[in-house]
C-alpha cells in the first residue's frame, strides 16, 4: 500500500536500513583481539571474569559506562528515505 509520493514497499525498505545502520553501528563498537590486563583509561586492573566475558575488552567496567554515556543516542528514523527531511 503506497502512501502519498512513495512507492510500494517504501517503508518496509526504510525500517530495514534503519535496522541495517543500527546493527552496524553496534558491530562497528564490539572490541577484537586480545583483552588488555589492565583498562587504558585509569590503569586498574580488569577483573578476570570481565576479560573472559567479553574478547578485547579494553577498559574496567567503569571506564567503558563513562564512554557508553558520552556516545550519542542512534536515531532509529531514518531520515534519507523521508520526503519530510527534503522539507527541513
Amino acid at each position: 500500500m503506497a502512501v502519498g509520493w512513495a512507492r510500494e514497499g517504501a517503508v518496509q525498505e526504510q525500517i530495514e536500513a534503519t535496522v541495517k545502520d543500527a546493527v552496524e553501528l553496534a558491530r562497528s563498537r564490539l572490541p577484537a583481539g586480545d583483552s588488555f590486563i589492565n583498562c587504558e583509561e585509569c590503569d586498574s586492573r580488569i577483573p578476570d571474569a570481565r576479560r573472559n566475558a567479553v574478547p578485547g575488552v579494553r577498559l574496567c567496567i567503569q571506564c567503558q559506562s563513562e564512554l557508553e554515556k558520552q556516545q550519542t543516542a542512534i536515531s532509529y528514523f531514518n531520515r534519507s528515505g523521508s520526503k519530510d527531511s527534503q522539507l527541513k
